[in-house]
């Protein structure tokens, strides 16, 4: 299978959400076993980000134009790196060195510099095959 991975403009947000939103509900489930007051945001967060503009939608579409893989993306400017942040991503989207080449060309299109997530030790594991390397361990109490 050949994946082409492509930004979904806002305009078609509306349209592309019920295609993508099951993707995206399993990146939110598997994203790890934390507590709930632990949550930054819910998959109808993401959804209001997406729309507004405010993160970037990402998809993985096969031969046939079917989705096999949605991410979104926040991006964070630094004085010496624009990050683009990996806020969700489910399916395959991240499955080849070629699909990860893809990601980076659209990434580095809109001014990216760098990427990082945040991700359980099995999707760690997985991204070291593309050069990832893990940086620190978060630690939080709510207060």
């Amino acid at each position: 299978m050949t994946l082409s991975i492509r930004h979904v403009d806002v305009n078609y947000m509306q349209q592309t959400w019920p295609l993508v939103k099951p993707f995206i509900d399993e990146a939110m489930e598997k994203g790890g076993d934390f507590p709930d007051w632990a949550a930054g945001y819910n998959v109808d967060h993401i959804q209001a980000f997406l729309t507004a503009g405010q993160w970037l939608l990402l998809v993985a579409i096969d031969e046939d134009n079917v989705i096999q893989g949605a991410a979104t993306v926040s991006f964070i400017n630094y004085p010496l790196h624009r990050v683009a942040f990996v806020t969700a991503i489910g399916g395959k989207l991240i499955s080849s060195q070629d699909t990860f080449a893809q990601l980076k060309a659209v990434l580095k299109q809109r001014g990216a510099t760098k990427i990082q997530g945040y991700g359980r030790e099995s999707i760690v594991r997985l991204w070291k095959r593309y050069d990832f390397e893990p940086r620190n361990t978060l630690v939080e109490v709510l207060i």
